[in-house]
């Protein structure tokens, strides 16, 4: 699934080209999890604005006619060019503008691509009042994340994938933050001192970071909005590592299930 890397670097690819553009058609394909929400022609005519990014989401607002909020889902990816061909089986939403085509693939169909009056309003505030704090938010701190997980049961791996503290923490990235952090994915995130939740804090923006510059990760489907693939798997010192050595300690890394997602780490590396 693209997470906040992905995601960020899919709004970098797109967000200058089509700042000021003009939209000179819509084009919807097979429906997805959820409805436009607008006639498609009226949005003909309107001017774009600056792309922005709020956890997984991309919104893109219109001039004075509210915006559109974008969701890449499980396999989606946006895609910019200059070309206006028909939309394939898998393309379920084209942009055409002035500045280019901006059109989502999404083989199974778990992207979203909304319109709202704005982001304050129904159905943009209700899909984002959920989400944490951006995790390179200053205000961010050991202590606020202290406090957002105290009392919680949940395994940590499964409060990082949650959101509702911290936003951007996907699979990956959750597994190799808490490997460089030392803390076991297992360990209950209510029993995180301040002091550890401060070292998953800086572990989580050393990944994040990272992923970045090396344009996310693609394992399946991702691609950027120029089509080029993420490197940072790669990099990964523990994800899709099984039974490899720790590149810290030597001993064998680790896979278990959590919640149905495979969670790689090293029993020696991260203790409880």
């Amino acid at each position: 699934m693209p997470e906040l890397p992905e995601v960020e670097i899919t709004r970098q690819g797109f967000a200058q080209p089509l700042a000021g553009a003009q939209v000179k058609a819509v084009e919807l394909g097979k429906p997805l999890r959820w409805p436009l929400g607008v006639e498609p022609a009226s949005l003909v005519g309107a001017q774009l604005g600056l792309a922005e990014r709020r956890g997984k989401y991309i919104w893109l607002p219109l001039a004075d006619r509210g915006g559109l909020l974008l969701h890449l889902g499980m396999s989606g990816s946006l895609s910019l060019d200059q070309s206006r061909v028909p939309l394939g089986v898998h393309d379920h939403f084209a942009l055409h503008t002035t500045g280019g085509s901006l059109r989502l693939h999404d083989p199974r169909r778990f992207g979203a691509v909304v319109w709202s009056p704005s982001l304050d309003e129904n159905p943009a505030r209700k899909l984002l009042v959920g989400l944490g704090a951006e995790p390179f938010d200053p205000q961010l701190s050991g202590d606020t994340l202290h406090a957002a997980w105290r009392g919680r049961r949940v395994a940590v791996k499964q409060a990082l994938l949650a959101g509702d503290a911290v936003v951007g923490a996907g699979n990956i990235y959750a597994c190799e933050a808490l490997f460089l952090a030392g803390i076991h994915p297992a360990l209950p995130a209510g029993r995180l001192s301040k002091a550890r939740c401060t070292r998953l804090l800086a572990a989580l923006r050393q990944v994040l970071g990272r992923a970045l510059e090396l344009g996310g990760s693609t394992l399946r489907d991702f691609r950027s909005a120029h089509g080029v693939n993420g490197n940072y798997q790669g990099e990964a010192l523990v994800y899709g590592r099984e039974g490899q050595a720790c590149p810290q300690c030597g001993g064998a890394v680790r896979r278990i299930v959590q919640a149905q997602r495979s969670t790689y780490f090293c029993p020696a590396c991260q203790k409880r």
